[in-house]
């Protein structure tokens, strides 16, 4: 995809006084070698490399607040970074600077199994926390995907597979520490379940990408793990039976934790990837939480209404090791599009609808994928609207990128059409920008205003979510 330009005013050598500064500060901890900023100066996603000048390794929000206060003196960018996961170019160094990994601030502070809430550091990963959680009876239910940081998903508002029923990062995180532009700590939200007090700063800087505040620690929302778990998947002749069986499942109350559709493409893939003898037509993978009854009463319903829509090939299972057969075909899914084209990279995307208006939404982008010259795989999370697309371009290709971005496009503005969003978890980055106001017009201004209060020079990680 395309890099959007950005000003040159930023584009400017590391002061030597800076480095010898932070140096000072966290000694062998502060690294230039390429091979380090080759690391930090990429993500996921099919955006160009760009290298910080510089790493350090952060270990207190101390030692934080002191970095972003000799970055705000020497006027130098900061990039937060935490496990580099991201798919629309949140941590490229796209003006330099200093890339600050979070990833040794590794701690689970404190697990409160009686309030079933958690205090983190920054780098603890969503499998670390679930690991210390083991024998708690509680776990953390936020999966994107990747075994990202607490303190990167807060900063991104991800989601992933289990948001239909325990919802996102905005849900689930109580309250944050954060280091500001100017390096002053602040805390905001609590341990409370609710609170009417001032400001919700906690909803400000949860989905911010970095660029109102480091992240320092995180307070996280528990959920007791499920007496019961069953999964089932069902095939369909066409994407249109599958998506009419997640909107009547939905409709009809059915408390399903995860639902996820993957296209005959996908399956395809997943087939040849895995050594799978899957049916290449569209299918739903759907899980219930509960107890023993209401897990397979739920199953049996949802087996019904997939039948009602001509779904095929229905099986499912409350065994772990059948649960986990059932769901390899959706953990595969990426790694297994990517395979169709090698040496090519996926061009991932992300909206979110109405879910009365995801049928019609994935028609219309099928209708697309179905004129395009490169393979385009869609799946997602389609029990709360959400779905993916991955684009699978040559880099070197100019037609290609052209392409994607036409499809990119007009899948974003048939989503805003619809009432729905320009991404439902992936985020802003460098690679959504104008669909930001195509998304929220006037309140972009607004957006703007906070930044430029928060972060007047605009050193924390620039060129993302607003132009300024």
């Amino acid at each position: 995809m395309n890099q959007p330009a950005h000003p040159s005013s930023l584009k400017k050598p590391l002061p030597g006084a800076l480095l010898d500064a932070l140096r000072a500060l966290a000694g062998d901890r502060v690294s230039t070698s390429d091979a380090v900023r080759a690391h930090h100066g990429k993500d996921e996603s099919a955006h160009p490399h760009a290298l910080p000048d510089a790493v350090v390794y952060a270990q207190t929000t101390e030692e934080i607040s002191a970095i972003v206060k000799l970055c705000a003196q020497h006027q130098v960018p900061l990039i937060p970074f935490g496990a580099g996961s991201s798919v629309e170019g949140h941590v490229l160094a796209i003006h330099g600077g200093i890339a600050l990994d979070l990833t040794r601030m590794n701690k689970v502070l404190a697990v409160n199994a009686d309030d079933l809430d958690a205090i983190v550091e920054a780098g603890v990963t969503r499998k670390q926390l679930n690991r210390e959680l083991h024998d708690t009876g509680l776990f953390f239910p936020i999966d994107p995907g990747a075994d990202a940081t607490i303190a990167g998903m807060a900063a991104t508002r991800a989601s992933g597979t289990n948001a239909v029923r325990y919802g996102t990062m905005r849900d689930n995180v109580m309250g944050l520490t954060v280091v500001l532009a100017d390096g002053r700590v602040i805390r905001t939200g609590g341990r409370a379940r609710k609170s009417s007090a001032g400001y919700d700063l906690t909803r400000l800087f949860v989905g911010s990408e970095g660029t109102l505040g480091v992240i320092t620690e995180v307070t996280v929302r528990l959920h007791p793990q499920p007496e019961a778990v069953s999964a089932a998947i069902c095939m369909f002749p066409t994407a249109d039976q599958a998506v009419r069986t997640v909107i009547e499942t939905i409709q009809m109350g059915v408390p399903v934790a995860r639902c996820e559709f993957l296209d005959a493409l996908t399956i395809k893939a997943v087939n040849r990837y895995s050594k799978l003898t899957l049916r290449e037509v569209p299918m739903l993978l759907c899980e219930f939480h509960g107890t023993q009854g209401s897990v397979e009463e739920q199953a049996r319903t949802v087996q019904a209404i997939a039948s009602d829509n001509g779904g095929l090939d229905f099986e499912w299972s409350t065994k772990q090791e059948e649960r986990t057969r059932l769901w390899q075909a959706r953990h595969d899914a990426y790694l297994a599009c990517m395979q169709l084209r090698p040496g090519n990279r996926g061009v991932a995307t992300d909206v979110c609808v109405p879910v009365s208006r995801l049928a019609e939404c994935i028609a219309e982008t099928n209708e697309d994928i179905a004129k395009a010259s490169m393979p385009i795989a869609l799946f997602g999370h389609v029990g709360d609207g959400n779905f993916h697309l991955v684009i699978l371009v040559d880099p070197a290709n100019a037609n290609d990128l052209a392409e994607a971005e036409t499809i990119n496009h007009r899948c974003v503005m048939r989503a805003l059409a619809m009432g729905g969003t320009s991404t439902g978890e992936h985020g802003i980055g460098i690679g959504k920008l104008d669909f930001l106001d195509a998304e929220h017009g006037d309140a972009v201004t607004v957006m703007r205003s906070i930044k430029q209060a928060l972060d007047p020079h605009n050193l924390l990680n620039p060129g993302k979510v607003l132009r300024v």
